[in-house]
Formats: C-alpha cells, structure tokens, sequence
C-alpha cells in the first residue's frame, strides 16, 4: 500500500489536547458534522502513539443507523458511553449526530448490541487554526491510519489545503465508513486503495 511520510509542525500542548478532548466527549447536542477524511501513513510529528488520546470502541447495531460508541480517556480513565444515531446528507461528506448518553445501567442493558466493534485510538492536532483528528485503528484493521477534519461551513471545507502527510482523500468513499470497515481487515484495504489509486483521474 503507497503511503508518504511528511512532517508537520504543532503547537498543540498536553493541556491543549486535553482541552480538546473533553469538548469532543461532553459535545452532548444533536449536531450535523461537515468533515474532509484522509488516509495518512502515520501519526504525523511530533505526535506518537504515546501522545494524549482517547480509545474508542464503536458497535454497529446491524440493519439500523446507530451505533454504541464507548469512550476512554487514557489521562483521567474516565469512560463515556453513547448511542448515537447518524444520518447521512449529501452522500457521505455531511452526517447529522443525534445522541444520547448512557449511565452504567443503561449502557449495562445496551451490552447485548456488542459484538460488530471497531477499536482506534483517537489523537488531536491543532494545525492552522484547524483542529485534526487522527485515528490509529486496532484489531483487524491494525495498519489503517487516517486524519478527519470538521468545518463548520461548506465553503471552508473546499478551500483547505490538505495537509502534505494526507495520502488519499476517502470523504466520499463508502468503504471507509465505520459501519463498512467494522466487517473489513486491513488486507481488504490495501486492495481498495489500491484499485482507488489505479482509477484515471477524475473518475
């Protein structure tokens, strides 16, 4: 699989990160988020996989939109549990959040939803006023690595330069979303990456 390694400077501090973190976990409204994806060869510098993160698990309740996302924060390891509902505008570029957060029981009663999971490791960056998500998947799908970044308005999210560690835009691919990836392993990656790169332009 073709992948670049770039580097690319942050002023994104411990107590930035975790600043970060905690507005993303106690985001509790219903929201529409506008987003870019890419697929990225490795944590950009001076990111590691030892950096601040949180560890998310997501399960896909089968034939429905929704999906139980559990999350770790690996500073406080505190948990967080969400049945979440999304619904996707303009193919795949746009998806509006609806959630509702779980106590303990109620997540307890929602256990027996598990078992369709994808696992990654979550990590911030904050680069041009821009704040990046980078996903370090796990599991079967350990290799996958990609950046997403949120707009809040459409013309923003068509001007932004991607940053020069993004390999290969998949905004608008179908197989690169969770609810597909959560039945993939990495080799099913590579081969839709490669068959990706190997389409003329334009197609």
């Amino acid at each position: 699989m073709p992948y670049l390694t770039a580097r690319y400077a942050s002023g994104t501090d411990k107590t930035k990160v975790q600043s970060i973190i905690k507005e993303t976990i106690m985001d509790k409204s219903a929201h529409t988020e506008l987003h870019r994806t890419f697929l990225i060869e490795q944590l950009p510098e001076p990111l590691t996989r030892a950096s601040s993160h949180i560890q998310i698990f997501d399960n896909y309740i089968v034939n429905t939109r929704m999906r139980m996302r559990s999350i770790r924060n690996t500073e406080t390891r505190d948990w967080t549990h969400i049945l979440q509902q999304r619904i996707r505008e303009s193919e795949t570029v746009s998806v509006q959040i609806s959630e509702i957060y779980l106590n303990a029981d109620e997540h307890e009663r929602f256990k027996i939803f598990e078992g369709n999971e994808i696992r990654k490791n979550r990590y911030f960056q904050q680069i041009r006023g821009n704040v990046i998500s980078f996903d370090v998947y796990l599991g079967n799908l350990w290799g996958l690595n990609t950046a997403q970044i949120e707009f809040k308005d459409e013309t923003t999210r068509l001007k932004f330069e991607p940053p020069p560690f993004a390999v290969q835009e998949v905004t608008n691919e179908a197989f690169f979303l969770g609810e597909n990836l959560v039945y993939r392993s990495f080799a099913d990656v590579q081969t839709e990456v490669t068959r990706m790169m190997d389409l003329p332009s334009g197609i």
